[in-house]
């Protein structure tokens, strides 16, 4: 495994750890993760889960509603659906949001969970912030597909298992030093903007998807391996609409590998085209033109040397393998370093120095 930045366990300011000896000195959270008995230390309104603090919080907020999320495994599907909720971590790699659920699965109503049901967290409000946690879908992707008759990527509903989703209502998240976990489609940012910094986000296989404009700044993309399924890997897949000139931006950030991730296996991304349904059918929606960029990051070997490549869709004649080439799509590239980045990227375009600094001055006017 290539080395961590140095900022992978830098405590961001305003979010050090709390002794509740502390909290008690000087509150400054509205609510806290509490499971214990007798008096709550922490200086802040107890609540046993994160849904009820969230339920607590003001239904049309004007500032933020700040909640602790003390040391545990906080295991619930938590959907935050009002504005300028903070959730603040206690300790990045303890304070965790947990929930297991897969698309191939089987939910608690009897269906298959679907891709778009499995997300640990929903944010469904603007000026969502948290900082100094981790939020993960546990499911083992890995070790599913892994078994035999396990789920597998190619399924129509498969190990798709969601940390993360950014959803219709959300605008203006900010992420900051926060680790979100998976395998496969970890992190959904599908509305609205974000900004993540110093994050940690783990996957194989499109494992960052989307429409939403977001910023990645100094974060850690970790790829991790596939022995299965096929054996190559993918960062991105945004469906970025076409008349939004901005999808997924990473700036200064390190694309690592974890063990047994296998040399120039994985993509830095494919354009994804979802299907809408027309007057003539349902097939893949042209206004749908993925868009991404790498600049000025540090790439390991795992990066295959073309850099994108293809992504199937449907469809107007209902071939549902019809190729969306990464030339037909939004994919560049500025300043690459490090193992990877020797190879030719023929498949996504080059940016000149002044495209790539107004592609980041225009993604960080977006995101804050």
């Amino acid at each position: 495994m290539s080395p961590s930045p140095p900022c992978r366990r830098t405590v961001l300011a305003g979010a050090a750890l709390l002794a509740p000896s502390l909290a008690l000195a000087a509150p400054r959270y509205d609510a806290a993760l509490w499971r214990g008995t007798g008096r709550n230390p922490y200086g802040a309104p107890g609540y046993p889960s994160l849904s009820a603090a969230i339920a607590a919080a003001p239904a049309s907020g004007t500032r933020p509603f700040r909640i602790l999320v003390t040391r545990g495994v906080w295991d619930e599907q938590v959907v935050i659906d009002k504005p300028f909720v903070e959730l603040v971590g206690e300790d990045r790699g303890a304070s965790i949001i947990s929930h297991l659920a897969a698309s191939g699965l089987t939910a608690p109503d009897g269906k298959r969970w679907g891709t778009f049901r499995t997300p640990t967290l929903f944010v469904r409000a603007p000026d969502f912030a948290a900082s100094n946690l981790t939020i993960q879908n546990a499911f083992d992707g890995l070790a599913e597909m892994s078994k035999p008759g396990g789920l597998h990527s190619h399924d129509g509903a498969g190990p798709q298992a969601v940390a993360l989703m950014l959803d219709k209502g959300s605008d203006r998240a900010r992420l900051r030093e926060v680790d979100i976990l998976g395998y496969q489609d970890t992190l959904f940012p599908d509305a609205g903007t974000s900004l993540f910094e110093r994050c940690l986000i783990t996957g194989s296989y499109d494992f960052i998807f989307g429409a939403g404009r977001a910023l990645f700044r100094r974060c850690e993309i970790r790829s991790r391996p596939r022995p299965v399924d096929p054996i190559e890997g993918y960062i991105v897949a945004p469906s970025t609409p076409i008349d939004q000139p901005v999808g997924f931006v990473f700036h200064q950030c390190r694309l690592t590998k974890e063990a047994g991730t296998k040399p120039a296996s994985v993509y830095l991304g494919r354009p994804w085209r979802p299907s809408s349904q027309f007057s003539d059918g349902r097939y893949g929606d042209p206004k749908y033109v993925g868009m991404s960029a790498f600049i000025d990051c540090w790439l390991d070997d795992h990066i295959a040397p073309e850099g994108w490549t293809q992504m199937w869709y449907t469809g107007k004649d209902g071939n549902p393998r019809t190729m969306l080439q990464p030339e037909d799509a939004r994919f560049s590239q500025f300043r690459l370093s490090g193992p990877g980045s020797a190879g030719s990227f023929k498949r996504g375009r080059w940016l000149s120095a002044s495209e790539a600094a107004a592609l980041v001055s225009s993604a960080l006017r977006l995101a804050v």
